[in-house]
Order: C-alpha cells, then structure tokens, then sequence
C-alpha cells in the first residue's frame, strides 16, 4: 500500500521557533544558508518566513525576505535529515511564493545552490541559471604589481559612512547584488576592516574585507560608475592586499560573477587565480514560465 505523503502544518515562523530552528540548522544535513553576514536566526521576524510541522514538530524552514527591496535571496531552506526535501520544499515554498507575490509581482527570487540536491529542488519549482559565481584566490607571498593611483585619498570606514556607501554601492551594482542599508550594516560590524575612497565630492568607492581560518576574504568592492577605470578600484584592492600580507595572512579570497567582466580583470591584474569553485545563480520570475 503506497502510503501518502504526510500532512504537514506551513505557518509563519515565532521568537518560540528560536531553539528548534537553531537545532535544525546546526545539526541536520540538508541545509541550505545564504553567502551572506547575517545568520538564518537573524531573519525571524521578517516576512516570508515560513515552518514547517508534522505532528507538532518542526520539520522544516523556508526563509526568502525581500532585502533589498525588489529581489528576495533563499536565505535558509532547512529540512530535517530523515523527512522528504520535496514535500517540504512543495508546500513550503508555495506558501512563501504566494506571500512574495502579494508584496511585489515583479520581484525576482534569486538563490545560490551549494549543493546539487538544492539545485535539483530549485529546477523542479521553474527556477533556472542566470549566471555562476566563481571563487579566486591570492597568495599573499606574491609581490603586487606598482600601482599609480596612489592620489587617491583611502581611509578606514566609519560608521557614519554608511549612507554614502550605500549611495556608491546601488550605483556600481545592478538590483540583484545590491546591499540594503541592513546588509551594510551587519557587513560592516562584521567585518576584519573596511575602507572609503575619497576626494572632494564625498566617498567614491569602498570595501569590506573579513577574515577567515587560511586569511582573508574581500567580501565587497565597488567604485562609482562615474569614477571607475581610473585606477581606483586597483589602489583600494593593493590596500587590500597589502594590509593582509601586514597581518600575516596566507592567502586572500574573493567571489565574482563570471559575467563581471571588468571585476575579473581588475583581480587578474592583481594576480588573482581561479580555484576551481564555482556556484550557479538561479533566478525565479513570477509570471514567466
């Protein structure tokens, strides 16, 4: 007798659900997580947040909040290990996606699958690739090529910084790499260090670089369209490097977009190299097929 599928309960995530979402991301195997500052338990309390219950238990976890507003990341999809991905993901999303619609029928829906049973879950539901990330890596034992954009005026970020960053940041990326103010924020008090271009009409370009268990990770560039192919992004990126090799790190990594042409010619410069890791960007618009 085929048995059918379990009847599960889909309601928006509590403070209450704290410690069982806490169980079930730490401690289960099928988990996905967002590349991002802020951690899954973060996020409870925003909207599009959705548990699942089978027979009073917590099973499963669906987090896709707008942020910044017009694109919602899968920021967390958590199943427990012994329950079906595909009945969890079924409901769960169909309840998120219908809250998605409600805010913005325009919204685009974006995720990065670490795994190849998230990728499957995501192409079973009409999402599909738009592009694919690509890890590089730099050894600090190198010798960086002279740069001549010494001119330009770098100085540690401060707090108040934060809105002109945010300014430079939308300016430099397209909607679906942009950070909130939000997402700087939490980047920014996460950060190993972080710095601002400057010259006479405010803050130009910026990054935030952390710091990982073999050295360091160059988490975010971007330079003013207005100001770029001027050397800048270059001496914010030596600075970068230089201050890594100060602190005795073994190597730098960073991500791109296989489609940011410029960016991987700005770290091919720096004698950035593939590693060999990459991740697919998947894209999901309401309305299209």
């Amino acid at each position: 007798m085929i048995q059918s599928p379990p009847k599960l309960k889909i309601r928006a995530i509590t403070e209450q659900d704290r410690q069982g979402l806490a169980n079930l991301v730490h401690f289960e195997r099928y988990i996905h997580r967002h590349l991002d500052w802020r951690a899954p338990l973060d996020w409870i309390g925003g909207s599009s947040f959705d548990v699942a219950e089978n027979n009073g238990k917590l099973v499963a976890a669906l987090a896709s909040p707008p942020d910044p507003p017009g694109v919602a990341w899968i920021r967390l999809f958590a199943v427990l290990s012994d329950f079906s991905i595909s009945t969890a993901w079924n409901e769960l999303w169909t309840s998120v996606s219908a809250q998605l619609v409600e805010i913005d029928r325009n919204l685009i829906v974006a995720a990065i699958p670490l795994s190849k049973w998230f990728r499957s879950t995501l192409e079973s539901s009409g999402f599909f690739q738009v592009d694919q990330v690509v890890v590089l890596l730099w050894e600090t034992s190198q010798i960086l090529p002279e740069n001549r954009a010494s001119q330009f005026m770098i100085r540690i970020m401060k707090p108040e910084d934060l809105e002109a960053v945010e300014l430079v940041d939308h300016a430099a990326f397209i909607p679906l790499w942009q950070f909130s103010p939000s997402g700087l924020e939490a980047g920014f008090q996460e950060s190993a260090f972080a710095t601002v271009v400057e010259n006479s009409d405010g803050i130009i370009a910026y990054q935030i670089s952390t710091s990982t268990s073999f050295g360091g990770h160059l988490a975010r560039l971007a330079v003013h369209p207005h100001y770029q192919n001027r050397g800048i992004g270059y001496a914010l990126l030596q600075d970068v490097l230089k201050e890594f090799q100060r602190r005795g790190a073994r190597n730098v990594t960073v991500n791109t977009q296989l489609s940011n042409i410029s960016s991987l010619a700005l770290y091919a410069k720096a004698r950035f190299r593939r590693t060999g890791e990459e991740y697919p960007v998947y894209q999901y618009r309401f309305g299209f097929p």
